[in-house]
């Protein structure tokens, strides 16, 4: 029985990848129509035999609909249809263009009903006809199917599929569906051997997988080499699995290297303890969120633009809470850290529920434009999109912001005042000033990494508490107020952390590194790249 539906499967697939063209429309309605007039599960088979023979796409919709129990005959014209039942009816829909037709009712139809062989009938038909599909993508999204599911009956016409396929890719995963399917077959134990081999080279988790449940069930020579192939892989795996961690503490490193930065300057230039530093990366958050409503609501075909829009506009709100928080309640508290880091905390405490008694307390949906949505492979790495521009964008800010500082008047300035405040002071440069601009910079720089996190974090009141803590310990294990210290401790936190996790856990990785700042604080007060200076206050 298995010889005989394999040779069927294959005289099916040569007679669809031989067929120069489509089947005409007419010529499909006519062999569906056949369906009306078979008697018995052999005639519906032989019908199906003739659809997939045809090689056109468009008959993947009613043999689906065949083997899910829902291709029905109008009794009145003996029309075939693609049926949903809705209560004591049945809606129509045209069996090739979906098209619906009206409805009947369940008396005025029959149910064409199949059975468990002929749903394996329609499966395989439904699996040769893709495989002889003309778009890549199909045939190798059907190469992929048959690897995770394999079959011995599926070998003759991969074989056939595998003579004829041009492109490298789909060639190449048609050959490990083929060896996935000898692995559960009686082919010679030569075979099997040579198909373990190609499956150890492919070297991911899915070989593993099938290896695995070979190992479970062969013997002698097979079994050996399934093993040893399974510990190969498994050894190769777990490099990549280090490179993963590595390549998640350096995402990590990014976002906290957004929400540090602005912390960086305000704490070296202003020697101002910001608790409210973290509600300024969720102001930005809530400007993205506000920007994508407004988009959603009036100009929907800007959603993928939304980012992009709402980078300056979180920066300016952001800039501008800052500025009003440095006139209002810091200038006088200078030289009193304590006061002042009392101060923004009660200021954090204020934005946190001024946002949910506007917002509400739950979370709001920000969505990922298009470019950010979706990941990649590079090798066994799983690379997001959204993870891989956060890490362009930091860079760029940290670029740009360096280039203010050190190329600019304004930058010089700051430098000047975080090296000696009095001696600027005296040189006419105006240190108030200096300060607020600093403070409304920093906070601008929160916003809009409020505007990144918004991407792959909750949008909530207390989405900046789960960062001023890690934004502190970078700025602190950096350096005060230098910028690449900030830059160098934000990765090297973000890839021990990732690193401890695995181990350590998440929670007792954190403690981890706090108490490794601990012990390097107590070696370097200052930080890794301490700030030069005649008078740098502490």
């Amino acid at each position: 029985m298995t010889l005989i539906r394999t040779i069927g499967l294959t005289l099916l697939f040569l007679l669809a990848t031989l067929s120069s063209s489509d089947a005409g429309e007419a010529d499909l309605r006519a062999i569906i129509a056949k369906f009306a007039t078979a008697k018995g599960f052999s005639e519906i088979g032989a019908v199906v035999h003739d659809l997939a023979a045809t090689g056109d796409s468009l008959v993947e919709h009613p043999l689906s609909a065949l083997a899910d129990g829902n291709l029905y005959i109008r009794e009145a014209d003996s029309l075939v249809f693609v049926g949903k039942e809705a209560g004591e009816s049945v809606q129509l829909f045209d069996p090739l263009s979906s098209e619906a037709s009206g409805e009947a009712a369940k008396d005025d139809v029959a149910k064409i009903k199949v059975n468990n062989t002929l749903r394996r009938v329609i499966r395989d038909a439904l699996g040769t006809l893709t495989l002889g599909a003309k778009d890549p993508a199909v045939r190798l999204a059907a190469a992929g199917t048959m690897f995770k599911t394999p079959d011995a009956a599926n070998i003759e016409p991969l074989d056939t599929a595998i003579a004829s396929e041009t492109v490298a890719s789909v060639k190449a995963l048609l050959e490990q569906a083929r060896a996935a399917s000898v692995l559960v077959s009686d082919r010679p134990e030569t075979d099997k051997l040579a198909a373990v081999a190609l499956i150890g080279a492919r070297g991911d988790r899915d070989a593993v997988s099938l290896l695995t449940s070979v190992d479970a069930s062969a013997s002698g020579a097979v079994k050996d080499a399934a093993t040893a192939t399974i510990a190969n892989i498994n050894s190769t795996l777990a490099l990549w699995d280090a490179g993963q961690n590595i390549w998640y503490g350096i995402s990590l490193g990014s976002v906290l290297l957004l929400a540090a930065i602005g912390l960086a300057i305000t704490f070296g230039v202003m020697g101002v303890i910001n608790m409210a530093h973290g509600e300024m990366v969720m102001l930005g958050a809530y400007t993205t969120f506000v920007v994508q409503q407004v988009i959603r609501t009036s100009f929907p075909g800007l959603f993928d633009w939304s980012l992009v829009i709402a980078l300056p506009l979180a920066f300016l709100v952001a800039a501008f809470v800052g500025l009003i928080i440095e006139r209002g309640v810091i200038r006088f508290l200078y030289g009193r850290p304590l006061e002042t880091l009392l101060a923004t905390w009660g200021v954090s405490l204020i934005l946190q529920q001024a946002v949910r008694s506007i917002f509400g307390p739950t979370n709001q949906e920000v969505g990922n434009p298009s470019w950010m949505s979706g990941s990649f492979d590079v090798g066994q790495l799983a690379i997001t999109w959204n993870r891989l521009w956060i890490l362009v964008f930091a860079l760029t800010v940290f670029g740009m912001l360096l280039y203010v500082m050190k190329r600019t008047p304004w930058g010089l300035q700051m430098r000047a005042v975080t090296a000696n405040r009095r001696m600027a002071a005296s040189m006419g440069i105006r240190t108030p000033w200096v300060d607020a601009l600093t403070f409304a910079l920093g906070s601008g720089i929160a916003g809009i990494a409020g505007v990144a996190l918004s991407q792959i974090d909750n949008v909530s009141p207390n989405l900046g508490r789960g960062y001023i803590i890690d934004s502190f310990m970078v700025v602190v294990f950096g350096g005060v107020g230098n910028l690449w210290g900030t830059l160098v401790g934000a990765f090297s936190l973000g890839i021990v952390n990732k690193v401890l996790e695995p181990y350590a856990g998440a929670v007792l990785g954190k403690i981890v590194v706090l108490v490794l700042i601990i012990l390097f604080i107590q070696k370097r007060p200052r930080g890794l790249f301490a700030l030069k200076g005649r008078a740098v206050e502490a």
